[in-house]
Parts: C-alpha cells; sequence; structure tokens
C-alpha cells in the first residue's frame, strides 16, 4: 500500500463501501456530502493506494446449501519454512476451505470450511488425510452463528 493519509471523508468513503459495494457513485457523493466527480476520484485513489481487495456479493450459506460450518485445528510434522508452503499452497485449492489462519500456540493452522453435511464433510477430511505433512486434525462444528461481518472497524482511524 502507498503511503496515503486518510482524511474524515475517505473514512466515510470506506464505511459506505464496506456496507455496499454496488451503491451507485451519485448515491455515495450524497452520503459523504461530496459532489459526484471528487467521489468517484476519491475513490479512484483509495483503489490505487490499495485499500480495497476486490468486489463481491455475499451469499446466504443456508440459501445456497451450505449449512454447515466446521473449525479445524492442524497440526503439522515439522514446522519447517517448506512444510508451510506446501501446505498452504495445498489447502488454498480446496474450495471448501473459506478461511485460513497460521496460529502461534497449541496448533498450527486455524481452517473454517463450509459444507453442506456430515457426509460432505468426511470426504473433505479424506482430502485432508492423504496430505503429507499433517500429524493432528482436531474439528470442531458451529451449532449455531451469533456474529458474522465482513466490514473491518475503523473507529480507530476517526480524523476530527
Amino acid at each position: 500500500m502507498h503511503e496515503f493519509t486518510l482524511d474524515k471523508i475517505d473514512i466515510e468513503i470506506l464505511v459506505a463501501l464496506q456496507l455496499d459495494a454496488g451503491i451507485s457513485n451519485l448515491e455515495l457523493a450524497d452520503k459523504v456530502s461530496l459532489s459526484p466527480s471528487p467521489c468517484s476520484r476519491r475513490v479512484k485513489l483509495l483503489e490505487e493506494a490499495g485499500f480495497f481487495r476486490g468486489k463481491v456479493t455475499l451469499l446466504d450459506p443456508k440459501a445456497v446449501g451450505l449449512p454447515v460450518n466446521v473449525f479445524i485445528q492442524i497440526t503439522l510434522n515439522r514446522q519447517e519454512k517448506k512444510n508451510l508452503e506446501v501446505f498452504e499452497k495445498n489447502i488454498s485449492l480446496l474450495s471448501e476451505v473459506m478461511e485460513c489462519y497460521l496460529m502461534a500456540g497449541d496448533f498450527d493452522y486455524l481452517i473454517r470450511v463450509a459444507v453442506p453435511d456430515l457426509i460432505s464433510y468426511q470426504i473433505f477430511l479424506d482430502k485432508m488425510t492423504e496430505m503429507e505433512g499433517i500429524s493432528l486434525i482436531k474439528s470442531s462444528f458451529s451449532l449455531k452463528q451469533i456474529c458474522y461481518k465482513t466490514e473491518l472497524p475503523l473507529k480507530h482511524l476517526n480524523i476530527v
């Protein structure tokens, strides 16, 4: 990301776009009290500065038949750079993996998997057990999603 100093309007733009990436420039400009042309210019500058990773439409997992979330703790045999890189490459190829984090602590990786049912999870788990270098797989099933956000908190950026 380039050196970029955010002001109050930039933060308002970021907040608005996190809530609705499909908002028209006219609506966005009105929301942040700018005319359309300067608003569009600011969005372009924010994009060029690397503040956006992309624009997506968030689907409802239940509506598309993926109601089961499984959180999996993975421990590797050895924490060598090569092993980490191989695991990260392989895990990224599995479409069921929604998130993957390298962890500090009792295990090496935490992943979240979205699947339609337990049979599908068993099939996924079979793929995982075929991967070399894994010494332990521990699964926890989500009973209910309490909170899910895609909007990053930006309060720490408040400009007076």
